[in-house]
């Protein structure tokens, strides 16, 4: 028999008390600031039918899809077969992402909102390498509103992402802008045919990672024309420089519609919380297929990769049903989140662990403990009931092993005077405090 594994699987983690607090802290400002914009929840399942997921995501997306076999006799049943395809396999997977759970949901129920603003904060899974600030297990972050192909629309979710960073200390990050529409003419004009466009933006968008060699060099391994890469990422570079994205706009020909939809986009947002970070990037690709617009992506400075993105996405939900129904989201991810505002030290005081530990002499009945922590939790307090009968100085050890500031102790003599031996374990000092009183007085010394 092999060993039993202590750890979680490669690209898994688990998460102790500081970790679960800090993703809390988090999770409750992006909860805030997308209701205050008129999102509303929605959670979708852990599962969903591969015939949903599948086609979405691109082929490399595909590849990294979980699948779930089948169970019990129809597993077999395929594996005796000798020649089981992938779906005879498997039906179903793991939630790759949050958008398309979303567009299934709308084309699901007719009910909705002409216009739903929806968020949603919920795990996914990937079958990636794993890597610094990147797992295949992570929750996203995300925002969407359907049924209209608005302006206000991608101002809005622009805007709610932004909100976030700047609710939880951001200030120097960008949200770099670009146009799937402007990046089809840019390809065409290099020579790349239609049908290699989307395999071309999926190199594209490796561009930070691998760098303007790496792009050529896997572009020309792909099948692409000669001088393709070299044409395309002249052309992106010329696009960067300043004024030219209002020269497209002013232009005629394919680059005239997505530059005066940018604009737009950048005129819109001046005002809120997003107006002071946009920035047109004309490299900026995002690898997923669905898009069909204006594409965004969140960069922070000293972070390699985003610490999220979004884009419009008009064609997906109708995949669905008949009716065409536009689309635009942004999604954060947490895991970046976190990474940045640890390694910046950024996160507030939080509350992790019992504020205060409750210290029992040997004569004092469990039942009378148990009555005096409910007062003291009532009040507000954070308490831990010290369980075995040892000595006090253990006891007390014990409460600086947690980082516990306070220890109650309590005695028959408290009992008997409805007091409790509050001592500030950082100064050493102890008095006599009423079991009513305790709150206010952690307050005051904390």
């Amino acid at each position: 028999m092999s060993e039993i594994s202590t750890k979680p699987p490669s690209g898994m983690r688990d998460f102790l008390a500081a970790d679960v607090v800090r993703r809390r802290h988090v999770l409750s400002v992006v909860q805030r600031v997308y209701e205050s914009f008129g999102f509303v929840p929605l959670e979708t399942p852990t599962i969903e039918n591969l015939s949903t997921l599948l086609g979405k995501y691109g082929a490399e997306g595909d590849q990294l899809l979980y699948r779930i076999l089948h169970r019990r006799d129809k597993l077999q049943r395929a594996l005796q077969s000798g020649t089981a395809t992938e779906l005879e396999l498997s039906d179903e997977g793991l939630r790759y992402d949050l958008t398309v759970p979303l567009a299934r949901v709308v084309a699901n129920y007719r009910d909705l909102p002409a216009y739903y603003k929806r968020y949603a904060i919920q795990p996914v899974w990937r079958a990636d390498r794993p890597a610094k600030g990147r797992f295949r297990e992570f929750y996203q972050c995300d925002v969407d509103i359907t049924g209209t192909q608005s302006v206000l629309a991608d101002a809005e979710v622009v805007g709610a992402v932004a909100g976030v960073l700047r609710g939880l200390g951001f200030t120097e990050f960008s949200i770099d802008v670009n146009h799937r529409e402007m990046l089809r003419a840019f390809t065409a004009a290099a020579g790349i045919e239609p049908a290699q466009e989307s395999l071309a933006l999926i190199v594209l968008d490796k561009l930070d990672k691998i760098g303007r060699d790496g792009v050529m060099q896997e572009l020309a391994q792909k099948g692409m024309p000669a001088g393709c890469g070299e044409a395309l990422l002249g052309a992106l570079e010329q696009a960067r420089q300043p004024g030219a994205l209002a020269a497209m706009a002013a232009g005629a020909g394919p680059f005239q519609g997505p530059a005066a939809a940018l604009q737009a986009l950048l005129a819109a947002t001046a005002d809120g919380p997003a107006g002071a970070h946009l920035r047109f990037d004309p490299t900026l690709a995002r690898g997923l297929s669905y898009y069909t617009g204006p594409i965004f992506e969140v960069r922070c400075e000293g972070l390699a990769g985003s610490m999220g993105g979004g884009g419009r996405y008009d064609n997906l939900i109708g995949m669905f049903q008949k009716q065409k129904v536009p689309a635009v989201g942004f999604s954060l991810g947490l895991e970046r989140v976190l990474l940045v505002m640890e390694e910046r030290s950024m996160f507030p005081p939080l509350g992790i662990g019992p504020q205060l530990l409750l210290c029992l002499m040997a004569d004092v009945p469990a039942a009378a403990a148990i009555r005096v922590a409910s007062q003291l939790r009532a009040q507000g307090l954070r308490v831990e009931v010290f369980a075995d009968d040892k000595a006090m100085g253990k006891q007390l050890a014990y409460a600086n092993t947690l980082g516990a500031p306070f220890a109650a102790i309590l005695g028959s003599a408290e009992l008997a005077a409805g007091t409790v031996a509050l001592k500030d374990l950082k100064t050493g000092e102890q008095l006599a405090v009423p079991v009513a009183s305790v709150g206010v007085e952690v307050a005051r010394r904390s």
